[in-house]
């Protein structure tokens, strides 16, 4: 019998979910958000940015957070942050995210939400963060320091999924120990002072990930991510001087040849075709046409979404109230949840 925390115990959940979200998508509300360290780019566009769209589109109430302060758990300036936050909401708006059906806020206009820590904190010991295999894995990319910030990410993000009572979570499955770390939380506070938040499930990602232009996990930080943001000549660029390797012959073979196999990923995902179907048309067409039939795959499906990107970045002011409503509506909804926190704690003076 799988135990509650279990990956199969949360994929049967999920599925639960998905089905009744057709039928009772009232009953839903789903937070998610990103790290402003740079531009998003393609694997985050498919791998959460559609799925974010649909939910919203269903008339979940939908919730996205620029988690600003995160920033902060590895890295040692936030020297371009107000750049990054700016143009990671023109991103959203440009793909579909409307800020009439979803709050878009950031973590450090929301004194309220940070606010839920201090409770939050006193009921995860300090083994339970160490045992977090999620900080583990994101201390070890970045290289640095465990902060008491980073260690306490997932106390953190469960501020931020439980603030606004979100009981839905879109998330791959790597993710799913700071899910169960939410669910714990909500649960213990619950049984000490009286029931104030919901149970709240991961809604698992069925996206396959989408790796870099190398083969490896898309990531800023290797240089392999074609970013949302990017002009045609850019893509082109980056996609042109990608590695492939010395067999002229195009086969979809992703653990030994990485390199060429992201690549047909990339155009499979973009054109709705298999990988393998794309390798057989090119053959010994080589690397060079591979990448000429990418290219062309990744402008053409981005083109409109690029168009209104464009429009969007000569508004900045409009960027600016998208966010400044998003944070007001936040700060309200975060300020009832913090008085009901403090009525059943019999902190009300």
């Amino acid at each position: 019998m799988p135990n509650e925390g279990s990956y199969e115990v949360a994929l049967r959940r999920s599925q639960q979910i998905q089905a009744d979200l057709e039928v009772h998508p009232e009953a839903y509300t789903m937070l998610t958000g990103d790290r402003p360290t740079g531009r998003l780019h393609l694997g985050h566009y498919f791998g959460t940015l559609v799925e974010r769209v649909r939910l919203q589109e269903k008339g979940i109430k939908t919730n996205i957070i620029v988690a600003d302060y995160q920033v902060i758990t590895d890295r040692d300036t936030t020297e371009h942050i107000a750049d990054n936050v700016y143009n990671m909401v023109i991103d959203y708006l440009a793909c579909g995210i409307d800020p009439a059906k979803t709050m878009i806020f950031t973590h450090s206009a929301v004194p309220a939400l940070n606010q839920l820590m201090l409770p939050f904190l006193s009921l995860v010991s300090e083994a339970e963060l160490q045992r977090n295999r999620t900080v583990k894995a994101e201390q070890e990319a970045s290289g640095h320091a465990l902060t008491g910030l980073l260690l306490t990410y997932p106390v953190h993000q469960a501020c931020d999924i439980l603030f606004c009572k979100g009981n839905i979570v879109p998330v791959g499955r790597d993710q799913l120990p700071h899910i169960e770390q939410t669910r714990q939380i909500a649960r213990r506070f619950n049984e000490r002072y009286g029931k104030v938040f919901p149970t709240v499930d991961g809604l698992l990602t069925s996206t396959p990930l989408l790796p870099g232009l190398d083969g490896r996990k898309m990531s800023k930080s290797y240089g392999n991510a074609i970013a949302i943001s990017m002009t045609d000549a850019e893509t082109a660029k980056l996609i042109k001087k990608s590695k492939s390797d010395s067999e002229r012959n195009i086969t979809f073979d992703p653990e030994n040849r990485p390199e060429v196999s992201g690549l047909l990923m990339t155009a499979g995902i973009c054109t709705g075709r298999d990988p393998e179907e794309i390798a057989a048309e090119i053959g010994m067409g080589g690397a060079g046409q591979l990448k000429r039939y990418v290219t062309e795959a990744v402008n053409g499906y981005f083109a409109p979404i690029r168009e209104r990107r464009q429009e969007l970045a000569k508004d900045m002011d409009y960027i600016k109230d998208v966010l400044h409503d998003g944070n007001a509506r936040a700060n309200a909804i975060a300020e009832q949840t913090l008085d009901e926190v403090r009525t059943a704690m019999g902190m009300k003076y």
